[in-house]
């Protein structure tokens, strides 16, 4: 069976190119598939999924919860083991998901002032999560 990509649609692709391709089909799928764990995780809890995927200006961020009085902006990060998820997650992502919550929480009467948390979900290759609260904050 071969994949239908309609962006490809009258290019030549050679080989390496359709399994680049195929990868990153797989890593979509699989990076949903994490962020949807990680977000029933958080209904667990008693969280309210505000957003998922949300998009701005400053960019996306992949969950927004609310979590008693707080805003919560999660970023889901995959990867084999979840000390090399954490190692993927770099300052400037987390100054972008910074920017893009100040952007969010204008739509609220108390703007900036929101009370908001950064966490970082990790997903190990056998879909274990790790959440880590407050992951952006001095400890």
């Amino acid at each position: 069976m071969q994949m239908v990509m309609p962006w490809l649609e009258g290019r030549q692709v050679g080989r390496s190119s359709h399994a680049r391709v195929a990868r990153g089909v797989s890593a979509h799928a699989s990076g949903q598939a994490a962020e949807a764990r990680v977000a029933e995780l958080y209904e667990e809890r008693g969280c309210e999924i505000l957003e998922r995927r949300w998009r701005s200006a400053a960019g996306e961020v992949d969950l927004i919860l609310r979590d008693r009085d707080a805003i919560v902006f999660v970023e889901v990060k995959r990867s084999g083991t979840h000390d090399l998820a954490a190692q993927r997650l770099s300052r400037r992502q987390m100054d972008r998901i910074c920017t893009a919550a100040l952007l969010y929480t204008d739509r609220f009467p108390t703007g900036s002032l929101t009370e908001m948390r950064f966490d970082a979900a990790l997903v190990d290759g056998c879909g274990r999560v790790d959440i880590i609260e407050n992951a952006f904050g001095a400890n």
